[in-house]
């Protein structure tokens, strides 16, 4: 559904992005990360054909961006990270101007208007004004209104950004059902670990390169190259601490409030045997499984904080 080769945006002597490759298929969901200034909202505004690159090609639905802009608009809802709303109007007035903008007419128009309206669960709210919504509402507000055209793919630039924790987690739900409607979907965002939670790829975006593009699972795998373990013992940390450190496939035990932190060294290990060490020499396991790797630890790791 999108396809991105040598895409490249200057100003001068700075590139905004530098030659990025990208290719998505239908009902991937993209997680777009970097720092701000990196180049995430240029590469989203000409997928959407609001601005033209200095070199490069990009595909959405099989259009060119160059010689099918409109019918690019026809099958993108495009979210940007700041976009304006008209306070005085009815928040149903609001969705069915633009649904007359997409030139949906008669009772349909009210009938897709009342259904995003639900599916963004701001039904009870048709009837108020705008300017009463709070600002999580109203980011659903502008996701409703990218929907009411039913497209195919979804550019939605920080559609998180500035919320509180009950309004992420409001938006990370209706992402989740727009992925299982089979939208394809790429999402920029700073809230790393909610990313996880919905998208199948990622990409990491940094100065304006691309350089990281790859499913969640194998960006993880890239970032973790030795397994860390997390052990308790309802008994002797220290000792448990003492025993695991004397093991072959050890290289660091940490003890903690938690219970103990324990790091391999590289390579594939069975380490069921450090719990069968614990249990011989008389201490009871309460704990043992791998530590869990998010990206927000992936992108630290693979970044260092550049901008364009």
């Amino acid at each position: 559904m999108i396809e991105v080769h040598d895409l490249t945006k200057k100003y001068g002597d700075l590139f905004a992005i530098n030659k990025i490759e990208l290719k998505l298929e239908r009902g991937d969901v993209f997680g777009f990360i970097g720092p701000n200034g990196a180049g995430k909202t240029t590469t989203m505004r000409i997928l959407a054909t609001l601005l033209n690159p200095t070199w490069g090609e990009a595909y959405v639905g099989g259009y060119s961006i160059y010689t099918k802009p409109k019918e690019i608009r026809r099958i993108i809802g495009y979210m940007p990270d700041f976009f304006g709303v008209y306070d005085n109007m009815q928040v149903i007035e609001y969705l069915e101007f633009f649904a007359a903008a997409y030139r949906i007419k008669g009772p349909e128009r009210r009938k897709i208007c009342n259904e995003v309206l639900d599916l963004v669960d701001l039904g009870y709210k048709r009837n108020e004004l705008v300017t009463s919504l709070s600002r999580g509402m109203t980011q659903r507000l502008g996701l409703a209104r990218v929907l009411l055209h039913d497209p195919q793919v979804l550019l939605l630039d920080e559609p998180a950004s500035g919320l509180d924790p009950r309004a992420r987690i409001e938006i990370r739900g209706l992402l989740k059902e727009l992925r299982n409607m089979g939208k394809t979907i790429m999402v920029s965002s700073h809230i790393l670990p909610e990313l996880a939670d919905i998208c199948n790829k990622i990409g990491i975006i940094e100065r304006g390169e691309l350089i990281v593009n790859a499913d969640v699972a194998d960006v993880m795998k890239q970032v973790r190259q030795q397994s860390v373990l997390k052990i308790d013992v309802s008994d002797d940390r220290e000792a448990a601490a003492k025993l695991l450190e004397q093991h072959e496939m050890v290289e660091k035990v940490e003890v903690g409030k938690q219970g103990l932190r324990v790091t391999l060294i590289p390579g594939d290990h069975d380490y069921s045997q450090l719990a069968r060490l614990l249990l011989d020499n008389g201490l009871s396991l309460t704990q043992l499984g791998e530590e869990e790797i998010n990206l927000e630890t992936a992108f630290m790791t693979l970044t260092k904080g550049i901008t364009s």
